[in-house]
């Protein structure tokens, strides 16, 4: 009787969409199931304000450092030094959810970019990036403290606000982003 319950339990979840993997399709990334009750440590990302919805969306995290923050990859790697990347495709409705592991609960700098022309290099011209600080970008390099975030035993959750180069004022957030 009682694996009759179950099995008929879980036949209206999956009806109902009330499996786990449904209750987390909204959160992105191949890291998503970190950000599952009970995961982590990791970061849940809400991004608004995209100019569109073509490309690819990345997160990346890094050491909280002025000497390894926006450092290349290759030679965090090298040094034997933290660094992680999770990418996903833009989806074309929807809220934005993204998921980034961290090795241990700490401080790290979180780097969002939306890659829209679909080349591995960031386009200063067309592509659009974000920090947990929403502090405007404007034309100077981006600063650690606008990138930093503390990431507890579980899961931190923080809003992103892209931003793309707007004329000669550098960087801002679209006035009508999706």
């Amino acid at each position: 009787m009682q694996v009759r319950s179950l099995a008929a339990l879980a036949a209206v979840l999956v009806a109902v969409g009330g499996t786990p993997a449904a209750a987390q399709a909204g959160v992105l990334g191949s890291d998503s199931a970190a950000c599952m009750g009970g995961g982590g440590p990791a970061i849940r990302v809400n991004v608004d304000g995209l100019k569109d919805r073509i490309g690819e969306l990345k997160l990346e995290l890094y050491p909280a450092n002025d000497a390894d923050f926006l450092k290349d990859d290759r030679d965090l790697i090298k040094e034997g030094k933290f660094f992680r990347r999770v990418r996903v495709p833009t989806p074309a409705t929807g809220a934005i959810s993204l998921c980034i592991k961290a090795p241990t609960p700490g401080k790290y700098a979180l780097l969002f970019t939306h890659n829209r022309d679909g080349k591995n290099k960031f386009n200063f011209w067309s592509d659009g990036a974000g920090f947990p600080s929403n502090v405007r970008l404007g034309r100077a390099r981006p600063r650690l403290d606008m990138a930093t975030i503390t990431v507890p035993e579980g899961v931190v959750t923080t809003d992103i606000h892209a931003q793309y180069l707007r004329g000669l004022g550098g960087f801002g957030p679209m006035a009508n982003g999706s």
